[in-house]
């Protein structure tokens, strides 16, 4: 009886399994990226002079989101509100607050009138700051820089 000889030792290195572990992380990611939306999904107006509001992404900072259709939405928590509803909300959202300021993404395309209901409502609940988000308009350096004629 012969003994067998074991094969040599592969010194290629077995990509297969890295590449399938690669692929379910990117699935995963892609499915769960479009739930981590903080608001409602809300096309913001644009500007080309924006002020940065860096106390907007905050976890606890208020703001009242406008949909397209004329819904409001209240965060922290996401409720939603009517606008009649609002004042007494915000006025117990911001009562212990050092920052007094609400936050208003409202959509490009929804009606001023809910834009202003809303502020007016935001106003009789005794919110002084009112911050309006919108979106950076980016020009292309070669419309910028060409001279009118």
């Amino acid at each position: 009886m012969q003994k067998k000889i074991a094969p040599p030792p592969v010194a290629d290195i077995n990509v297969t399994p890295m590449v399938d572990v690669m692929l379910v992380v990117l699935i995963i990611f892609m499915v769960i990226t479009p739930m981590l939306n903080k608001g409602a999904n809300v096309d913001l107006a644009k500007a080309r002079n924006p002020i940065v509001m860096s106390d907007a992404d905050k976890e606890d900072a208020v703001v009242v989101a406008i949909t397209r259709d004329g819904q409001a939405y209240l965060s922290p928590g996401l409720q939603r509100v009517s606008p009649d509803e609002l004042a007494p909300k915000v006025k117990d959202l911001i009562e212990n607050r050092p920052s007094k300021i609400v936050y208003l993404r409202a959509d490009g395309r929804a009606k001023y009138e809910m834009v202003e209901t809303v502020v007016d409502n935001l106003r009789a609940g005794g919110v002084d700051d009112v911050g309006l988000l919108t979106e950076q308009i980016i020009e292309d350096k070669k419309t910028a820089a060409a001279p009118a004629q």
